[in-house]
């Protein structure tokens, strides 16, 4: 369920992903949370990408 969820935050308010994201995988330092960031931006940039094809 909370894939489900993080996956849709993701999509409506990306803020909000990260903060849930956080809690839902019990982040313990700053280094997960910059790993997840830097994820996310690399995802949107590939989903920019495609959608320039």
């Amino acid at each position: 369920l909370g894939e489900q969820v993080m996956a849709y935050l993701q999509k409506l308010d990306e803020v909000a992903y990260v903060r849930f994201a956080s809690v839902y995988r019990s982040f313990k330092d700053l280094r997960q949370f910059l790993n997840e960031l830097q994820d996310l931006m690399k995802r949107e940039q590939n989903s920019a990408t495609e959608e320039r094809r």
